[in-house]
């Protein structure tokens, strides 16, 4: 017999992700908070709590973004109640997803890295190799 491919865990947070996305997008409309979008949620074994990663199109605003969902997280519960049909919904516990941010500043600091130039073999130049001569 074959074994489920996923975990029900799994399916859960990613209906948790898509119900998320569109209820933290309705409350920054709402209550005029900075842009932020729902990147990941983790949810435990039990189901009993799920941690909501956000990013925000402002990195100088995550803060208070956080701090604003974290006062909503029961009003958001209560609507996913209501919008999903499961027996507990979870304790939701946002956190700031910084990756996105990590990622551009590791980009930033490989454009500005010098490049390194490749001879006719696509090897880098040893030192003290001549650079000019020609492939054979």
């Amino acid at each position: 017999m074959p074994s489920k491919s996923f975990h029900r865990t799994d399916r859960v947070s990613a209906q948790l992700r898509r119900e998320l996305g569109t209820l933290v997008r309705e409350a920054v409309r709402e209550h005029g908070l900075p842009s932020v979008s729902v990147s990941d949620v983790e949810i435990s074994r039990d189901l009993a709590h799920a941690k909501v990663f956000v990013t925000a199109l402002q990195p100088e605003r995550s803060a208070e973004a956080v701090k604003a969902l974290k006062e909503l997280s029961r009003e958001l519960r209560f609507q996913l109640g209501r919008a999903m049909k499961l027996r507990h919904v979870p304790e939701l516990h946002f956190h700031y997803d910084d990756s996105v941010d990590r990622g551009e500043r590791i980009e930033h600091l490989l454009r500005e890295a010098p490049a390194v130039t490749e001879d006719a073999d696509g090897e880098a130049p040893q030192d003290g190799e001549d650079r000019s001569r020609d492939a054979d």
